[in-house]
């Protein structure tokens, strides 16, 4: 059975990830961690959380030592549109984070460490279009920076001290239990609770922006695929995933579906240009033939879901 740890657990998908990963492999073997932020109920009574950052080295260490871990969830980051407000910051914490990590779990003979990446590792010299694995990756914020950093810092731990890391390229995540934490794709969790809420909701995209998006239980089948994934059947340690592509105007059609009454409005702010340097959608065809990855949700499906739970809480 695996010792699970799991750095920045209090995030939009941490804490979506914890549960999952404990209902597979027990509660008591899956430690939580944040860095600040108070964990929520979830967390904290479902199994072991601590209080971890990830840039204390020593601590870090202490926590791997003693917790007896060998497998690592590398999940604290600065999200897109937060970096570019602090990107010293991002900097500092995508990247030196990260490699206190690499570190550690290498020294302690960590089997395999899972950190993902992002679509905004691509930028706008690379295609938008069925985006491939192997392409131009030139991104024009500090997120993508440190995630383009990540990457290539992951495949050296790998090649040169056999640390098994292990990536995918997440595009923007959908989650009914979450809100998200100043990324770029927000808005599309962003418009079910107000479309609920309010009937109403301005985007800070316009109308006909598509993205790549993906539903968080396929987010967290993806990260467990990959995990347990054969390693001699993988041929990189980065991986092109992807569940949903859709426009902004899209996803609010599939609504009005639900909530006739709903209306949007677009007011494109300084996110628009993030988004017009990343995908549209992505060829994540190498994850399926490698791993099998496959996706379940839909836009109608997802959507059906969201509103579904989120009705019930709201």
């Amino acid at each position: 059975m695996r010792r699970i740890l799991v750095i920045g657990s209090c995030g939009q998908i941490g804490t979506e990830l914890v549960p999952a990963l404990r209902e597979k492999y027990g509660n008591d073997n899956v430690i939580a961690t944040g860095r600040r932020t108070p964990p929520p109920k979830i967390l904290k009574e479902g199994g072991p959380f601590i209080y971890l950052d990830a840039l204390e080295i020593d601590a870090l260490k202490k926590v791997l030592y003693e917790y007896e871990i060998d497998t690592i969830f590398h999940m604290a980051s600065i999200l897109s549109a937060t970096g570019e407000k602090m990107p010293q910051t991002a900097w500092n914490i995508n990247i030196n984070g990260l490699i206190n990590v690499l570190e550690t779990s290498r020294s302690y003979k960590i089997k395999n460490v899972i950190w993902p990446s992002s679509i905004a590792a691509f930028g706008p010299t690379t295609p938008r279009d069925n985006t491939p694995n192997t392409t131009i990756l030139e991104p024009t914020t500090m997120y993508g920076i440190t995630k383009v950093a990540g990457e290539l810092l992951a495949e050296y731990y790998y090649k040169k001290y056999g640390l098994d890391t292990r990536s995918m390229r997440l595009p923007g995540i959908i989650s009914s239990e979450t809100l998200p934490g100043g990324g770029t794709t927000d808005y599309a969790v962003e418009i079910f609770y107000e479309a609920i809420k309010k009937k109403q909701y301005t985007c800070f995209l316009k109308e006909d922006t598509y993205l790549p998006m993906m539903y968080m239980p396929d987010c967290n089948k993806c990260m467990i695929d990959l995990l347990e994934a054969d390693n001699l059947k993988l041929k990189r340690r980065v991986y092109n995933v992807t569940g949903i592509s859709f426009s902004a105007g899209e996803i609010a059609a599939e609504i009005k579906k639900h909530i006739p009454e709903f209306q949007i409005d677009y007011e494109p702010d300084f996110r628009q240009e993030i988004a017009d340097s990343w995908p549209k959608s992505i060829d994540d065809s190498l994850a399926r033939e490698e791993w099998n990855w496959d996706p379940s949700y839909d836009l109608a499906s997802m959507t059906k879901d969201m509103i579904e739970k989120l009705s019930k809480r709201l």
